[in-house]
Order: C-alpha cells, then sequence, then structure tokens
C-alpha cells in the first residue's frame, strides 16, 4: 500500500514531500554540474591544469557509480525519513569541505564525499516519491523530484558558475551548502515520519538485481546517457566551432536546452505513468533522427536552437520511466536497484565522454559526433524491445487459460 492510500491521505499531502525532495535534488544537481562552468578559475586557483580539474568531474562520476551502492546497503535499515536526512547531512559536509579545501587533492576528496550521498539519495528518493502518490502517479512523482535536476541545469548552473566567476569559486559552493541546508529543513518539516522500511535480506536483493530485466533495465540506462554524454561533453566547440557562436551564444544556447531537459521531464513521467515500455521505445525512435538531424543543423543557429530543445525534451523524458522501470523490475529491492540505476546513469556519462573524446581524437568531426549518440541510442533501443517481449511473454504464460466454448456447449 502506498502512503497516498493510507487513511487520511490525499494528494496535497504528497506535494510538499515532492517539494522537498525536489529542493533537494535541485541542490545535489547543482553541485554536480557547476563545476564544470568553474573549472578554469579553479585550476588557476589551485595551480593545476584544465584536464586534472576536468578530474574532479570524473572523480564525482565513479563515486556515484562505485560509492553510492554502499552507502545505501548501509542505510537500508534506517527509517526512511531519517535516511534521506543523513545523506543530506552528507551532501552538507561535502561542500562545506569542498568550499574550504586548500589544494587540488583536497578537493577531490571534498567532490568524492559530496557524490556518495548523489546515488543514494536519487536512488532512495525515487522509492520514497512513489510510495507517496497512487500506483497510476508513480512516474510522475519521481519525474517531480527530477524536476530539480533538470532546474539545476536551467538555473542553478548559470547562476552558480556567475556567481564563481564574480565573487569566487568557493562562494559557489557556500551558496550550494545553504540550498542543502534549506532542503534538509524542508524534508525535517514535511517528510511523512510513517514512510515503511521494507524487510531488508541482502541475498534476496542480490538475486532480485541479478535478474535480467533489471540488468536490461540498468543497461538501457547507461546506453541512454552515453547517447546524451557522448554528444553534449563536446557541446560548446560544437557550437563556437559548428555554429559559429560566441561565449554569450553558447549560455544561451545550453538554457534552451536546459528549458527542453525540464519540458521532457514532465512529459516523461506521464508516459512512464500511462504506457511505460511502449513509451521508452517511442521515444529512443525519435531522439535517433533528432540526433542525426543535428549534424545539419548544427550549422545554422536558429535550427540548432530548436534541435537542441527537441534533444533536450526527448533525452529527459527517458529519465523518470527508466528509474520507474527499474525499480518496478527489482520489487524486491527497490532501494538498492534504485541507487545502483543512477551509478548507470553517472556510468553512461562517463563513457559518453570518453567514446566521444576517443572519435575526436580518431579524427571525427564535432559536428558529425550525433552520429555516435545515434548508434548508441540504437543498441538501447534493442535492449528496450527486447525486454519489452520479455514482459510480454510472461504476461501471456501467466495469463489465465480461456475456456473451452466447445466443451461448455456440449454440457449444456
Amino acid at each position: 500500500m502506498s502512503i497516498a492510500s493510507a487513511p487520511g491521505r490525499g494528494r496535497s499531502a504528497s506535494r510538499l514531500p515532492l517539494l522537498a525532495l525536489g529542493l533537494a535534488s535541485f541542490g545535489i544537481g547543482t553541485t554536480e554540474f557547476v563545476i564544470m562552468g568553474l573549472l578554469p578559475n579553479v585550476a588557476q586557483d589551485l595551480a593545476v591544469t584544465i584536464p586534472q580539474a576536468g578530474l574532479l568531474v570524473t572523480g564525482y562520476a565513479l563515486s556515484v557509480t562505485f560509492g553510492s551502492p554502499f552507502l545505501a546497503v548501509a542505510t537500508a535499515r534506517l527509517d526512511r525519513r531519517r535516511a534521506l536526512l543523513l545523506l543530506m547531512a552528507v551532501f552538507i559536509a561535502g561542500n562545506m569541505l569542498c568550499a574550504i579545501a586548500g589544494d587540488y587533492w583536497l578537493l577531490m576528496g571534498a567532490r568524492i564525499v559530496t557524490a556518495l550521498c548523489h546515488g543514494a539519495f536519487f536512488g532512495l528518493g525515487a522509492v520514497v516519491a512513489s510510495a507517496l502518490v497512487e500506483p497510476r502517479q508513480r512516474a510522475q512523482a519521481i519525474a517531480m523530484m527530477f524536476a530539480g535536476l533538470t532546474l539545476a541545469n536551467v538555473l542553478g548552473v548559470p547562476f552558480g558558475t556567475a556567481i564563481g566567476e564574480a565573487l569566487g569559486w568557493r562562494t559557489t559552493f557556500w551558496a550550494v551548502v545553504a540550498i542543502g541546508l534549506v532542503a534538509a529543513a524542508a524534508l525535517a518539516a514535511w517528510l511523512p515520519r510513517d514512510i515503511p522500511v521494507p524487510a531488508v535480506a541482502f541475498r534476496q536483493e542480490a538475486r532480485s538485481i541479478a535478474s535480467t530485466q533489471v540488468v536490461l533495465a540498468m543497461a538501457i540506462s547507461v546506453l541512454a546517457s552515453a547517447s546524451l554524454f557522448s554528444v553534449f561533453t563536446y557541446i560548446a566547440p560544437i557550437l563556437e566551432g559548428v555554429t559559429q557562436l560566441s561565449a554569450h551564444g553558447v549560455t544561451v544556447m545550453l538554457l534552451i536546452f536546459g528549458v527542453g531537459l525540464t519540458v521532457g521531464n514532465v512529459i516523461g513521467g506521464r508516459l512512464g505513468d500511462w504506457k511505460l515500455m511502449p513509451s521508452v521505445i517511442g521515444i529512443f525512435c525519435v531522439l535517433m533522427p533528432v540526433l542525426a538531424l543535428f549534424t545539419a543543423t548544427s550549422h545554422m543557429v536558429v535550427p540548432a536552437a530548436v534541435t537542441l530543445f527537441i534533444w533536450g525534451a526527448l533525452v529527459f523524458a527517458l529519465v523518470s520511466p527508466l528509474q520507474m522501470r527499474v525499480v518496478t523490475a527489482a520489487a524486491d529491492a527497490p532501494n538498492l536497484a534504485s541507487t545502483l540505476n543512477q551509478g548507470a546513469f553517472n556510468f553512461g556519462n562517463a563513457t559518453g565522454a570518453w567514446v566521444g573524446g576517443l572519435a575526436i581524437t580518431w579524427g571525427m568531426a564535432y559536428n558529425h559526433l550525433p552520429y555516435i549518440g545515434v548508434s548508441l541510442a540504437a543498441v538501447a533501443l534493442v535492449l528496450t524491445i527486447v525486454s519489452h517481449g520479455i514482459d510480454r511473454r510472461r504476461q501471456a504464460d501467466e495469463a489465465p487459460p480461456e475456456p473451452d466454448t466447445a466443451c461448455a456447449d456440449a454440457a449444456e
């Protein structure tokens, strides 16, 4: 039974907790992505090269991928509200360490600490969000929580970068600490105290996570994210070198892309609650030609802007359905599976960036990078179709046999 279906609960009872989860995800998303805009300032202040500073992004992603699951296991038996508040405390402490880090390695360590809470918070938060509403609204609830992540790209990252350029990069992390404190206060005030804590059987959870459908769902998440980051990692040189935009023009384009992410997040939640796997299949089928089209539209400002908006909407329309898919497929281990799926997304980020960089090293033109995104999305589409086919076969096998009408007529 969901919390929303308990006596005395209604739709309004879930809005404030979801808002608190969204505010926390806004802070987490901001601290994850704002470092990209601060890299030159960080590198200059800490006397390292830009590529070395770029490893702060890689270190964060790898910490989410491999560290968050351990934190999820450590908090598995805790009260859900207390666990989320503990994870926010880790987030706040990590960002404080970032703000006061005196050298590069201390900053790297602080980033790794901060990232530990990322996957665990989004994983557990997605399960809690889905429990706050009726079953038919679960993907929309997850999308509302992830709306904070999209708004982080639209608002948090540009403003955080501007603050860093004006007042120093450390000030940006202090601002994120303030966001974390507000989010923690909102979670403490608005999260229900009666969120059920499922019994934990780690051996059973391991079997659940190793099931074919869960593995397929996570592989799809990796490929979807890799498809995005194989191109998006190099979006600035594409827009500057191919579209011939200034630095200010690139900022505007990224804002348009961020708005597309926000719109896609809302649409994805509704599609996931309507028909989850058919919707994911449909999104991939539209995503591939849009990415392929970007190889041509990237040469012109207005067509490039339109393509970026549609691309952003499509890629983030996949997030909440894929997260819901993992939670549903791993019914015996939803918290751990949801956290692992966040690791899958981040592993896809790192993989996509590496594949795109490798292609550039081998001589691929920047405007041809979308073809790599198309190829990765095509593999994801094949896996989605396979997974959906397994579902349909299972449903057919579990359906009750139809009565033998001929025998019934003879008996009459």
